[in-house]
């Protein structure tokens, strides 16, 4: 398995964070938008759950970013 570099740490972080920022369904009028935002923090907690599993911090002197 190839490891991840710096800069998709980075792109993944961006990717989790925009996703996780996305406004709230109450603010937004729409029963497809209320599942999608759901869905969408369920499975960018999945994301970053399985980084910290499979990409080890720190190992090998690396500086990478804390989820």
């Amino acid at each position: 398995m190839k490891k991840m570099d710096q800069e998709g740490y980075e792109i993944m972080k961006q990717l989790v964070s925009d996703v996780q920022g996305a406004p709230y369904p109450n603010v937004i009028e729409s029963e497809l938008y209320r599942i999608w935002y759901e869905h969408a923090q369920l499975v960018a907690i999945q994301c970053l759950e399985y980084i910290d599993r499979n990409f080890p911090h720190d190992k090998n002197g690396d500086k990478l970013p804390k989820f």
